[in-house]
């Protein structure tokens, strides 16, 4: 089982990462999910993807001026949740906190979209939301304490300045050791490449966690070789990203050194899906043996494609 963490489908075009083009609508994704991709020669798919609405589509009251607090809060997360509700067997909710929107709103929000609603996760967007993760402790501490009493975790966004670097994360993180916290982007955006801060995070604190997706090769080869197998969490920020190549990130683990690990398929199937579904609750499941295993999981028939082997 893959498990994208971090996938955007939106009804709008998306007002701050890109401003053209169509909506990348629901179906648009479950179609890009459906792949199928290669993995060690292996047909595969996404089978289930965390989602949320683009975050620049969450900058105050993007959809209606006349909207705020709990209104504007459910207008931009509507379309993540009506996909939800449709397609449950593929998608996953994560709540998008803009503490703009009235910090008592989104506290009420989380807990209202996790208990009736079955979020499973919160993301956390202090670039797009403009606040300081390590000044703005009214804003953050509420939040945090509402994720750490119902048990979910959180994501946040981390690679661009000024709010966004990692290490402004810490402070908070560090006074919620019972919340289980994933660095985005593994430090690397627009901003700035900051991979080795989550990457340091991730080997002092036991809550913190590193998405795979926008590191680059050779250093997640350098960091998967020390860090704990279930700190690293595949994700791909779908769109603008097309995920198969976060997915060949991960893959080139397999093969060998020096820009591989020769990483055994088990712990792969860690990365790709297994340490998040263990985070969450949800049955682990081992990797597929055989071409024909994996073609039978996918559910319908798939070209072999030669595994690439490097030297």
């Amino acid at each position: 089982m893959i498990i994208d963490i971090s996938c955007y489908p939106t009804d709008q075009v998306d007002l701050a990462w890109w401003h053209d083009g169509k909506p990348y609508t629901v179906d648009r994704l479950l179609k890009t999910m459906d792949g199928p991709y290669y993995v060690n020669g292996k047909p595969r798919r996404i089978d289930k993807a965390f989602i949320q609405p683009p975050q620049g589509n969450t900058i105050y009251t993007w959809s209606d001026g006349e909207k705020s607090g709990r209104e504007s809060i459910d207008a931009y997360m509507a379309y993540t949740l009506k996909c939800v509700q449709e397609h449950p067997d593929r998608l996953i909710g994560c709540f998008v906190y803009n503490p703009r929107c009235g910090v008592q709103n989104g506290v009420e929000a989380i807990e209202r979209y996790v208990k009736e609603h079955g979020f499973k996760m919160v993301q956390m967007q202090a670039n797009m939301h403009a606040y300081r993760p390590d000044r703005a402790l009214d804003w953050v501490r509420p939040a945090f304490e509402k994720c750490a009493e119902l048990g979910v975790p959180v994501k946040l966004h981390t690679g661009d300045g000024p709010y966004s670097i990692p290490s402004e994360w810490i402070p908070m993180i560090q006074e919620f050791p019972n919340v289980d916290f994933i660095m985005a982007h593994f430090g690397v955006q627009t901003g700035g490449v900051y991979c080795f801060e989550p990457f340091q995070a991730a080997m002092d604190l036991p809550n913190v966690y590193c998405e795979s997706g926008w590191c680059l090769q050779s250093r997640i080869v350098e960091f998967a070789k020390v860090l704990p197998k279930h700190k690293i969490i595949f994700g791909t920020d779908t769109p603008p990203n097309e995920p198969g190549m976060w997915l060949r990130l991960l893959e080139v683990l397999c093969t060998n050194p020096p820009q591989g690990m020769n990483l055994d398929e088990e712990t792969l199937e860690d990365y790709l899906g297994n340490n998040i579904a263990r985070m969450i609750g949800l049955e682990p499941t081992p990797a597929p043996r055989t071409f024909e295993e994996a073609e039978r999981m996918l559910g319908r028939k798939a070209e072999r494609h030669p595994v690439i082997e490097l030297y």
